[in-house]
């Protein structure tokens, strides 16, 4: 059982930046994780935002690709989600997750989820 916790979440206006950190609670395998970033807003299905493998390949959705950078701290057992250029769509709950595999990760483990909101 992995236990990820979400922080950083909050509310900031058009154009600015938030950064999303994520741990596993004494997690000794962190590093061998693929790691990922989801959100969910209102009434839309819950979508992959960013991943990052153990060996720290990422991977985007292209609504965020450029403006969004995903990290990992393997000491900490931490991963980010460094948010810039943020939009009123980009308002949602964010879950992190962790999973063996990028193909499994939305089966895998899962954050209690952090809400964003950013407003015109």
């Amino acid at each position: 059982q992995v236990q990820l916790v979400e922080s950083g979440g909050g509310e900031v206006q058009a154009g600015g930046s938030l950064r999303l950190a994520c741990t596993a609670a004494s997690e000794r395998t962190f590093s061998t994780y693929v790691m990922g970033w989801f959100r969910q807003a209102p009434g839309k299905q819950r979508d992959m935002v960013a991943a990052i493998t153990s060996g720290r390949i990422t991977i985007y959705s292209d609504s965020v690709k450029g403006r969004f950078t995903i990290s990992r701290d393997n000491v900490k057992n931490t991963v980010y989600l460094q948010m810039d250029s943020l939009t009123p769509e980009d308002t949602a709950v964010y879950y992190c997750a962790a999973s063996a595999t990028i193909a499994t990760i939305q089966h895998g483990y899962w954050g209690q989820g952090t809400q964003v909101t950013v407003s015109a």
